[in-house]
């Protein structure tokens, strides 16, 4: 009996693993693809190995720690070289040579116009070409949201970026271009480039169209799956279920032999919704596989929400922000498990935990999940002029062999601006230099543009993010899938603190990764740090409104300047005072003589008093005021050296015109101490009041 059991699982092995390739298979796109959605192969140390690396446009300043241009952060423009090809002058961002593959494609920028190419195994002629600095131009067939993302800042002929996760294999080498669109003043072009590097004797079939139109059907459905992950394999279901008492735990014991668990639900049912996300912040879950703890995570984190527990939805984690989570990350262990739910709060949970188990062999290239947690309150943010002041966060540590897999970043900021301009720095085993080098934190969790907007990919997203300035809770999300780094002594993960505004934040971060029996995460926190109290969410500065006023954003002007352009820019950071509905219309692009007009309409025939309030700042101009066609004696210098609000502008009383007031802004000139663009303006709101 005992042989025939040791004989299915051998087939289980080869069933499971057919993505797998060793040293004599061909690296395949197929294959690739396959791999992406196994969840077996995805847990299991290399084979063939290859090394984790990426190429990006960070600040070429940055050379060593504590030397000058460690915090550089002018990074949009740094690339590998330039080369001119047939007349063409092509700005090289990537070039490696050796079996290789390219695992994710980060990019953005605010002008598009221009030429990618791709040349494969030392060609000159391109392999591959997109007409734009665009990844949604690729047009490849069955490629969906699952693989190729644009960012919530993306405009398809405007800024913005995306991302591509479409595995893309070179047998001898890759190099990648981009060209500026001939009489276009060149722009930032922000990059990051995930890619694997093997050793020379591995065999792996180049990217092409040939290649790409055969795995047509397999891109579609690899690309279906990560946008509808499903449970890969339907094995024994494992639960309990009860009320915990404050210090008690839930646990579970898991079948004994080689198994690994597929699939974990946990529910909190919780009435005190003014508590939860306290409450789910002091739910633990924690693991022991072959008598080794290797997960210790507070629940509201491990489901990748972070503070608050919230709405989640991604290819390995789910989470409907009401207390249901569903994991998917794949457990194995060699010989016995258990699961625990530990209630650290001071109030009985009812809660529930499901797991579902299934055989799977053990072998050399076999590794336990771990998740580890991190927590530290008040540390410094500095903005980028400051390089003396700016640090580098830990991020994690880990000591022995594994994989890293991802991580959630979950904060409260306590400055009112952004604060994730810092770049990632990850250091693998023997790295003198880093070896992922990013070009700011939002970039490395797939967005750009500062975004402070929710979203969800299977690769991870924003689960919170409350207010547009980034002030207050705030969270990032990131899984590794292609692109998941191997390292086989220790691997270390640090960031930049560099913000908008002097400040500081509060950082919890929750890492996944596979690793050997006796791997470790250094620095880790635990139950003092899980038990404090989360800081109250700041008020929504968009709720503050000046008292009977009347937005300038919100309304369409009735004339202005065909040079004139008006925009809505968020003020909710509220610089130097608060603007009503934390937003204003600034109006840009002006010259003197420049004007803008509103009608207010409505009107009793009678008089009123006119009040406006505007903006100042360093590149502001002076502007005067006509109500229907009569000069208001008050002329405004717009200039400050710094931002602010305006005190009120008593522009004067004035009587309605065919039930209308009518006023005209016009630009006048500048201060000479304005800087810049010299002639823009900004008005907040105004008030009509009957007299």
């Amino acid at each position: 009996m005992k042989q025939i059991k040791h004989i299915l699982l051998f087939i289980i092995l080869i069933v499971t693993f057919n993505c797998c390739n060793s040293q004599k298979d061909i690296i395949k796109l197929e294959s690739l693809l396959d791999e992406m959605v196994s969840v077996e192969e995805l847990s299991r140390f290399p084979d063939p190995y290859y090394t984790c690396h990426q190429e990006s446009s960070y600040d070429r300043r940055s050379v060593s720690p504590g030397n000058p241009g460690w915090f550089a952060n002018d990074d949009g423009f740094g690339i590998i070289r330039t080369d001119s090809v047939e007349g063409r002058i092509e700005k090289v961002m990537f070039d490696e040579t050796g079996p290789g593959v390219i695992t994710r494609i980060w990019i953005t920028t605010i002008d598009k116009r221009g030429t990618w190419r791709f040349y494969f195994d030392g060609s000159s002629i391109p392999g591959w070409t997109i007409p734009a600095y665009d990844l949604m131009k690729i047009n490849i067939p069955g490629l969906g949201l699952g693989m190729l993302q644009p960012h919530t800042s993306y405009e398809p002929e405007g800024k913005g970026g995306n991302t591509l996760f479409l595995p893309i294999p070179y047998a001898k080498g890759c190099k990648i271009t981009f060209e500026d669109e001939v009489g276009v003043n060149p722009t930032p072009k922000y990059y990051g480039i995930n890619y694997r590097k093997y050793s020379q004797n591995t065999k792996i079939e180049t990217f092409s169209a040939e290649v790409v139109k055969r795995a047509e059907k397999k891109i579609a459905e690899v690309d279906n799956l990560l946008l509808n992950p499903t449970l890969s394999r339907n094995g024994k279901t494992v639960a309990d279920s009860r009320v915990l008492a404050a210090s008690d735990s839930l646990i579970i014991q898991l079948p004994e032999g080689e198994n690994a668990i597929y699939e974990v639900k946990f529910n909190v049912n919780t009435k005190d919704s003014i508590h939860f996300d306290q409450l789910m912040r002091e739910i633990i879950f924690s693991a022991e596989f072959d008598g080794k703890q290797t997960i210790w995570v507070p629940l509201s984190d491990f489901s990748a929400g972070g503070m608050g527990a919230p709405y989640v939805k991604s290819w390995y984690l789910n989470s409907d922000g009401k207390g249901n989570i569903t994991s998917r990350w794949l457990m194995p262990y060699q010989h016995n498990g258990t699961l625990k739910l530990i209630n650290i709060s001071d109030s009985p949970l009812d809660v529930k935990l499901e797991a579902n188990v299934s055989p799977l062999p053990w072998d050399e290239r076999s590794l336990y999940f771990h998740s580890s947690w991190r927590q530290e309150t008040g540390i410094p943010v500095h903005i980028h002029s400051e390089p003396d002041k700016c640090a580098d966060w830990n991020f994690s540590t880990i000591e022995g062999r594994g994989v890293y897999k991802g991580d959630l970043l979950s904060l409260f900021n306590h400055a009112p601006r952004w604060y994730g301009e810092g770049d990632e720095k990850i250091w693998v085993d023997n790295d003198t230099f880093p070896s992922h080098f990013g070009t700011g934190t939002e970039d490395y969790y797939n967005s750009s543009w500062a975004p402070v907007v929710p979203f969800h990919t299977p690769f991870g997203g924003a689960p919170r993010a409350d207010l547009a300035s980034s002030h207050g809770y705030n969270a990032f999300f990131r899984t590794r899938n292609l692109d998941g780094i191997p390292f086989k002594e220790k691997m270390k993960f640090d960031i930049e603190m560099i913000g908008w505004q002097n400040g500081y934040s509060d950082y919890a971060t929750t890492t996944y990764w596979y690793g050997d029996y006796n791997s470790r995460a250094i620095g880790t926190s635990g139950v003092e740090e899980a038990k404090r109290k989360l800081v109250p969410t700041p008020e929504n500065p968009v709720n503050y409104k000046i008292a009977n006023s009347i937005e300038f954003e919100e309304l369409k002007a009735s004339d202005k300047s065909a040079s004139l352009r008006l925009e809505k820019q968020d003020a909710s950071d509220s610089w130097d005072g608060k603007w009503s509905r934390a937003a204003h219309l600034l109006c840009r692009d002006g010259k003197v003589g420049d004007y803008v007009e509103f009608e207010f309409d409505n009107l009793k025939e009678s008089k009123y008093e006119v009040i406006l309030y505007a903006t100042q700042s360093f590149d502001y101009g002076i502007i005067n005021f006509r109500i229907n066609n009569k000069l208001s004696p008050i002329t405004f210098d717009g200039y400050n050296r710094n931002v602010k609000h305006s005190k009120p502008l008593n522009l004067g009383i004035f009587t309605s015109t065919n039930s209308k007031i009518k006023l005209r802004v016009e630009i006048t000139g500048a201060n000479k101490l304005s800087q810049g663009a010299r002639y823009m303006f900004g008005l907040d709101c105004i008030q009509i009041i009957s007299k």
